[in-house]
C-alpha cells in the first residue's frame, strides 16, 4: 500500500525519503517557533522567495531630556554605517561585508550562516529633533544615538504624585 504525502506539494520542507512525515511536520513547526521567539536581529531570515533580510536588533529609552537608541550592530565596521534624521523619523543603515581572506581561494565552504549585506531600521520619534544636536557614537559594535528632546517635549512630561485614598 503506497503513502500519499499530508502535505500538498511546494509546502514547506518535503519529507526525505523513508523519514515520518510527522518528522518533517515537527521540523517546520520547530523552526516557526525558533524564528518567533528569537525576535528580529542581525541574523539573516529567510522568507519564502526572498533573499535574507538583516534587521539590528535596538533597545530605545527616553529621559526627561532625551532619546536614546542603542543599537547591536556586531561586524559592522563604523565607516559602513549611516545615521539620518529627517523630521520625526531616524533612520539607520549600514552594510556588513564580508570576511573571506583571499589567501584561502581554495577552501570549501560547508556550510555558511553569517550574515552578509545591507540593513535599514527606521524609528519614528514622538517629536521633530534638531539635526544639528543629534549625537552618535559607535563602540564594540553597539551604535548609541541620543536625541536631544526640543523644550516644548520637555515641558509636556510632567510627573503626577500618586497619592493613597479616594480621589
Amino acid at each position: 500500500m503506497a503513502f500519499r504525502p499530508l502535505v500538498p506539494f511546494g509546502w514547506g520542507t518535503p519529507a526525505r525519503r523513508g523519514e515520518d512525515p510527522f518528522t518533517s511536520l515537527r521540523r517546520d513547526i520547530d523552526r516557526l517557533f525558533e524564528d518567533f521567539f528569537r525576535g528580529p536581529s542581525l541574523a539573516p531570515r529567510e522568507d519564502a522567495g526572498t533573499a535574507a533580510v538583516l534587521t539590528p536588533r535596538i533597545d530605545v529609552s527616553e529621559t526627561d531630556q532625551a532619546i536614546q537608541i542603542n543599537a547591536e550592530l556586531p561586524g559592522v565596521d563604523e565607516k559602513n554605517i549611516d545615521v539620518q534624521l529627517s523630521g520625526d523619523m531616524l533612520t539607520i543603515r549600514g552594510e556588513k561585508r564580508v570576511e573571506r581572506e583571499e589567501k584561502h581561494k581554495d577552501k570549501n565552504y560547508h556550510l555558511i550562516e553569517r550574515a552578509y549585506g545591507a540593513f535599514a531600521r527606521t524609528i519614528r520619534l514622538p517629536f521633530d529633533a534638531d539635526p544639528d544636536k543629534v549625537e552618535a557614537s559607535f563602540d564594540k559594535g553597539v551604535l548609541t544615538v541620543t536625541v536631544p528632546k526640543p523644550e516644548e517635549a520637555q515641558q509636556k512630561t510632567k510627573r503626577i504624585e500618586v497619592k493613597k485614598g479616594a480621589a
